[in-house]
């Protein structure tokens, strides 16, 4: 079994944690194929939305992993989610379940809580994440409000630096927010710190991608 891991960016924290949330659902005999662009957010950052090119890439990236043999794909950018959106149906016809990495987490956000807070370190992120939000509370038949929290100044720190900025930022949405919703799958080991010093509900995409990657999979009958 062939699993493609499609990236538009990484950090040594993302990798790690989405190889090991994978191989924890499907276990090692999972084959996991990497494929990384980086040019590719890089543009998307620059026109502060998905345009053409980069998405015409990323969907390249997509094929990639088909002719590779991947029986199975997880899309790892928040930013670039909605491309994988639209490609389902070509996924449906080739049999290689296209999965977003954060589909799943914000289907429990709704679950949990009424009022959503999304950090995020890119603006490119912010939106696309609370469309998807919002998308999902609607087939859900539920109605949500959400607040923006963009985490300024995160790049370049360490990791104890990054968690110290993500605790303070989320700290200005725990009075009002249900559920804290981390928009980027490199922010996720900061969960459990930021849950811990305020109480509140904090979901990070790794685990909900690798779990919905491997529902994926039982449904087209390889698992």
């Amino acid at each position: 079994m062939k699993i493609g891991l499609i990236y538009t960016s990484t950090t040594p924290e993302l990798v790690e944690n989405v190889e090991k949330e994978v191989m924890g659902q499907l276990g090692s005999e999972a084959e996991l194929l990497s494929f990384q662009d980086p040019t590719i957010l890089a543009e998307v950052r620059k026109a502060g939305y998905v345009t053409a090119v980069p998405a015409a890439r990323l969907i390249g990236m997509y094929m990639k992993a088909v002719e590779q043999g991947a029986d199975a794909i997880l899309n790892l950018c928040s930013s670039v989610g909605e491309v994988a959106d639209c490609v389902q149906e070509a996924a449906r016809y080739l049999g290689v379940p296209i999965v977003r990495v954060d589909e799943e987490m914000c289907r429990e956000a709704v679950r949990l809580g009424r009022k959503i807070a999304v950090m995020a370190t890119l603006p490119t992120t912010l939106e696309p994440t609370k469309r998807t939000v919002l998308r999902v509370a609607r087939e859900m038949g539920k109605h949500v409000e959400m607040m923006e929290v963009l985490v300024d100044g995160a790049f370049g720190l360490d990791q104890e630096q990054f968690k110290a900025l993500m605790a303070e930022h989320a700290g200005k949405a725990t009075k009002e927010a249900d559920v804290i919703l981390l928009a980027q799958g490199s922010m996720a080991y900061c969960e459990s710190y930021i849950a811990d010093m305020y109480g509140k509900t904090v979901l990070s995409s790794p685990g909900f991608g690798a779990k919905a990657l491997k529902a994926a999979l039982i449904s087209k009958g390889t698992l």
